[in-house]
């Protein structure tokens, strides 16, 4: 009996390696010493050694460095404790080729067996170790943790404010967007209880009763989905989504997306009021479609067709169109301010409305420009010349007064059939021609008219190449001082002789300054004068040469450095220069113009204002500009006449000028009283015909002379 339960426990070595082999994982037998004894299919498998290379190992080189000391932690578990089977350790094998492997280990205690081999007997191991392989776990815990980061990174970049409450009513997720959006401490979602996020939540929103209905109604219906519009005390708006958190078939909670759509309500309620806008100004546009704004009268495209559909009318046999356009109304806006010029242009079309009741259109083409359409009106003549008187009364803007003057050409439907266009350039034509005989006064259209059009374009071609040909000259006119009894200062005034005629200055300056020719022309004479005047200036400090400025040429930049190269050439001290400017000069918008004359100043030349009190500033005015001389108009000097006459006004500005340390120079003087009531007046010095007609260079001496001889006569007197 004992040798059959003997034989009952004992078993061939092949039977117990089928065991082994039987099992997915590789199985180990280990001695005491840690030796593998035996080793089964799946070791060779998973280790990449056969039986005969595990086999004699010990088991530590089949485990990475800081894991072989788990195996003998197992058996020493097994060892105390044998009725219990401790729990699988984490490890990293070791494959034959060197690379490293995540398994896991379990290990158990077999008792001693006798395993017959070929006819002999061997001890049984004590330790039975279980390898498996976890490689196929961690693929699936990475893509498990790459989802979850994948989820993550989703709620956190996205724009919505997520938040999840179980059915429980617990707060079961939530992104930092939530918590921004909404204002909530972290720690308040870490509590137990919705309670505390809900009071700071319906503390922020502007219908807390409304807010809550709806949270109530999902409550009430979980399955249900919901989108609404929530406003804030704080003007924010937010939409708000909700639909269930579902696990299969089985509702688990709720999900919340709170989505901030401030600037795109505030878009539409700002798209909504420009089409309120729009819809308001629909007629005004229409309305400005035939309107000037500015004035209220008709606009060009009225004018236009209205002057066409009275050409075709064949009814019609008198069509007049009268156009007129303000003198020198740029000075208005440049002293007084494009508000008093706006203000002046209202006046005036009010004043015109008036004049022409019955007009067909009264009409604003732009700027100062107007135009009247009359139709079958008997006196045309009387018409323009009512408009010019009218117009022609002063008026206050700013507290200044101011009477408007224009000039109106006037053209008419003739025997010869005219288009629109045709009939408003030959009114055209004449204002120009109303503005060249004088201002403030209206002309009929005339053949002639278009031959003096073409006159002067005629001189403006010639006027272009006037300084290359040489046809620009320099006159000469002293200007003297009777304190001193000599002639103190020069003149140069620019001459044009063209084909053997000359061009009187009056015609080619205001054409040249049209035409932005004033800056070749006004360089040309001053550099003449500076050549010509030379020998006379350097016999004297005190001598200097005046030379009369265009605004125009003050614009250039690099102005003040070209005249202060040309006294340098010519051997001119800068000290021994005056530059005449008229007043608009220091009203217009562009303060370069002051910075050349400045600059011009530094450097020792002086400035003078010529023309002085006949634009529109005061005397008081004098103490800001930067000037040095004034030069008294002519039209003043011409008031007197015997010598016996009291005119305040010319005191007036000689003692404002001294009181402000300016000198004066009187224009225009051509008569001994004028110039005995100038000197009485204590005028610093005198220019006219008294003393000298202008001269050219070569009869400098002669000018000099006869201004002395009238000097001597007046001292005589």
């Amino acid at each position: 009996m004992a040798g059959s339960r003997s034989q009952g426990k004992s078993f061939t070595a092949q039977a117990f390696g089928a065991v082994l082999d039987a099992s997915p994982d590789a199985l180990l037998a280990l001695a005491p010493d840690g030796t593998v004894t035996m080793a089964n299919a799946a070791a060779e498998r998973l280790f990449g050694a056969s039986r005969e290379e595990l086999t004699g190992r010990n088991h530590q080189v089949l485990l990475a460095e800081g894991f072989r000391d788990e195996v003998d932690q197992l058996f020493q578990q097994l060892l105390a404790q044998p009725g219990k089977h401790p729990q699988p350790r984490e490890v990293y094998g070791v494959h034959s080729s060197g690379t490293e492997f995540p398994a896991e280990v379990a290990a158990s205690l077999i008792p001693a067996l006798s395993v017959t081999s070929r006819g002999g007997s061997l001890a049984a191991p004590q330790l039975l170790l279980s390898v498996r392989s976890t490689s196929h776990r961690k693929s699936a815990d990475e893509d498990l943790r790459e989802a979850m980061s994948l989820l993550a990174a989703t709620l956190e970049s996205t724009a919505d404010g997520i938040l999840v409450m179980s059915a429980e009513g617990r707060v079961a997720g939530f992104n930092d967007q939530f918590l921004r959006m909404w204002g909530i401490p972290p720690e308040l979602l870490d509590g137990d209880s919705e309670e505390p996020i809900m009071r700071l939540v319906v503390a922020q929103v502007a219908d807390p009763v409304a807010f809550m209905g709806r949270v109530n109604e999902l409550e009430d219906n979980p399955a249900a989905e919901s989108h609404d519009v929530v406003d804030f005390k704080d003007g924010r708006t937010f939409e708000r989504y909700s639909r269930p958190q579902r696990v299969g078939d089985n509702i688990v909670g709720r999900v919340w997306s709170f989505r901030d759509v401030t600037p795109r309500r505030k878009a539409q309620e700002q798209a909504h009021q420009a089409m309120l806008d729009l819809a308001a100004q629909a007629e005004k546009l229409r309305t400005m479609a035939f309107q000037d704004p500015l004035t209220g009268l008709a606009n060009r495209a009225v004018f236009n067709d209205g002057l066409v559909d009275a050409l075709t009318e064949p009814r019609l046999k008198a069509v007049d169109v009268l156009l007129l356009d303000l003198d020198d109304f740029k000075e208005v806006n440049d002293i007084l301010g494009h508000q008093a010029g706006d203000d002046m242009l209202i006046e005036v079309a009010r004043r015109l409305r008036g004049c022409v009741p019955t007009a067909d259109v009264v009409a604003r083409l732009g700027g100062d420009e107007f135009v009247v359409l009359l139709t079958a009106c008997p006196d045309p003549d009387a018409i323009a010349a009512c408009i010019v008187r009218c117009l022609h009364v002063p008026v206050t803007i700013n507290g200044t007064v101011l009477r408007p003057s224009l000039s109106l050409g006037l053209a008419s439907l003739g025997q010869e059939s005219v288009g629109a266009s045709e009939l408003l350039r030959h009114a055209d034509i004449a204002m120009y021609a109303a503005k060249a005989a004088g201002k403030n006064r209206f002309l009929r259209f005339h053949p002639d008219m278009m031959a003096a059009l073409v006159q002067r374009t005629d001189m403006e071609s010639g006027l272009q190449l006037a300084v290359a040909r040489g046809e620009i000259s320099v006159d000469f006119q002293p200007i003297v001082s009777h304190r001193m009894g000599q002639v103190v200062k020069f003149e140069a005034l620019a001459r044009w002789d063209r084909g053997g005629e000359r061009v009187p200055p009056s015609v080619f300056i205001p054409l040249a300054e049209r035409t932005g020719l004033i800056s070749e022309i006004g360089a040309e004479v001053m550099a003449l004068g500076m050549v010509q005047l030379a020998s006379w200036l350097s016999g004297d400090p005190s001598r200097s040469l005046s030379v009369n400025v265009s605004g125009v040429q003050l614009q250039e930049p690099d102005f003040a450095e070209q005249v202060l190269r040309l006294a340098e050439a010519s051997g001119v001290a800068p000290y021994q220069l005056v530059l005449e400017v008229t007043e608009s000069v220091f009203f217009d918008a562009d303060c370069s113009l002051i910075k050349q004359l400045s600059t011009l100043r530094d450097a020792g030349a002086r400035v003078a204002l010529d023309d002085f009190g006949t634009g529109y500033s005061s005397l008081g005015r004098l103490q800001d500009l930067p000037v040095d001389t004034v030069k008294i108009d002519k039209t003043f000097v011409s008031m007197v006449r015997t010598g016996a006459e009291r005119l305040p006004i010319l005191s007036s500005m000689i003692n404002m000028a001294h009181s402000l340390g300016l000198t004066v120079t009187a224009e225009g003087v051509e008569t001994a009283a004028q110039a005995d009531y100038l000197v009485a007046l204590e005028c610093d010095s005198l220019q006219g015909y008294l003393f000298s007609l202008p001269e050219p260079g070569e009869r400098l001496e002669y000018a000099l002379h006869h201004a002395e001889e009238a000097l001597n006569a007046l001292k005589a007197r």
